[in-house]
């Protein structure tokens, strides 16, 4: 019997990126052929019953649209899927050629771009932003929608087809495989921060805590995970910078698969964000990687973070401005072991119980389930 054909779609997420990798993908592949088109995917990427399909890579959006969806078009127009799941709005015109041809659609909603404009440093024009809200109007009557966080209703309140919230919790199958935690020796503390490294993430926050802590620890190492949005003179410009720039380690956007054998030493993971934009209605997924990884986390004091942070006692929720306050938390972390594991065992509970990726995948099989049902126009 011939399985039904499941077409994953971005032109920006990254070949390795892990909610569409390491999560959706091996969830569908089970019972749906599955097709994944990703910028520098590689035909031959080892990951089971997937195939996947290489886009060109660009950052600016005018350069993808003239560039990489001709070529998206060409190649994943000829494989007629089934079902069609996007993963950014700028490909809603793409997928009404799809749906054209016969293929129900998913759009799926990662962040609430109508607050995020305000920090974007790329295509933020007022002719994109024209465009996207042109299309994204389109995409709520046209289109299956997921969310991946609840708040996100509060803006897409006007849908015509059934959506879904599926969660971007962690994948404890994958945990356990790639991120193995080990204990740091006190004189050598290691923290762990994976995600967009900017201003409005706290770096500079992070920089002042540190900058005390060095006086305490001076051998300590700050890992640090993905793409750094501020200039390196925006960097150098801050109070304490030079003095821990020994300490920082950059590593940029790394697979999941590597940077989680990092974590291993790590005595505490950063999950700081500013007020800013749609920072506080989304988790930062990384903050149940921390979890399922036994790291005690310091996260930001946003009601939504408290509400599993401190009911899971995994951590501290502290204001996002306030580096003193994050001085004194990694300076208890480092100095109260035996309580440091505690937190970090109760957020592993928490993962296991509530905030796992096991439970988002039976929502996920059976939203599909009900689309490719579905007998009217999708």
């Amino acid at each position: 019997m011939n399985r039904q054909r499941i077409l994953l779609l971005s032109a920006v997420h990254p070949a390795t990126d892990p909610r569409i990798l390491y999560k959706i993908a091996p969830s569908l592949a089970m019972h749906y052929e599955v097709f994944c088109a990703l910028p520098n995917a590689h035909p031959d990427q080892q990951e089971s019953n997937i195939a996947f399909i290489n886009l060109p890579c660009f950052r600016q959006l005018l350069s993808r649209l003239l560039f990489c969806h001709p070529v998206m078009l060409w190649k994943c127009l000829r494989i007629r899927p089934n079902l069609v799941h996007i993963f950014v709005p700028e490909l809603i015109p793409a997928a009404f050629l799809f749906k054209w041809l016969g293929a129900k659609i998913i759009y799926e909603v990662q962040e609430n771009l109508y607050k995020k404009f305000s920090i974007k440093q790329f295509n933020n024009g007022l002719l994109f932003r024209s465009i996207f809200r042109l299309f994204d109007h389109l995409a709520r009557k046209s289109f299956f929608c997921v969310f991946t966080e609840d708040a996100y209703l509060d803006e897409y309140d006007n849908l015509a087809f059934p959506h879904a919230i599926i969660h971007n919790y962690a994948s404890i199958p994958f945990i356990n495989e790639y991120g193995v935690r080990r204990f740091a020796a006190n004189d050598k503390p290691e923290f762990f921060y994976a995600g967009v490294i900017s201003m409005e993430r706290c770096f500079d926050v992070l920089v002042t805590a540190l900058s005390k802590l060095k006086s305490r620890y001076p051998d300590f190492k700050m890992h640090l995970f993905g793409s750094v949005r501020f200039q390196p003179d925006e960097a150098a410009s801050l109070p304490g910078y030079a003095e821990i720039r020994p300490n920082l380690i950059f590593y940029g956007y790394t697979d999941q698969k590597t940077l989680l054998s990092y974590a291993k030493n790590a005595l505490a993971g950063i999950a700081l964000l500013k007020p800013v934009a749609d920072y506080p209605d989304s988790y930062t997924t990384k903050l149940f990687d921390y979890m399922a990884l036994k790291l005690p986390v310091v996260a930001s004091d946003f009601p939504l973070y408290r509400r599993v942070v401190e009911q899971s006692e995994c951590g501290f929720c502290i204001s996002p401005y306030d580096a003193g306050i994050l001085y004194q938390k990694l300076l208890w972390l480092i100095e109260n072991p035996e309580k440091s594991a505690v937190m970090g065992r109760n957020g592993r509970k928490a993962v296991e119980m509530h905030y796992n990726w096991k439970q988002e995948e039976a929502v996920l099989l059976s939203f599909y389930q009900t689309i490719l049902e579905h007998s009217g126009e999708s």
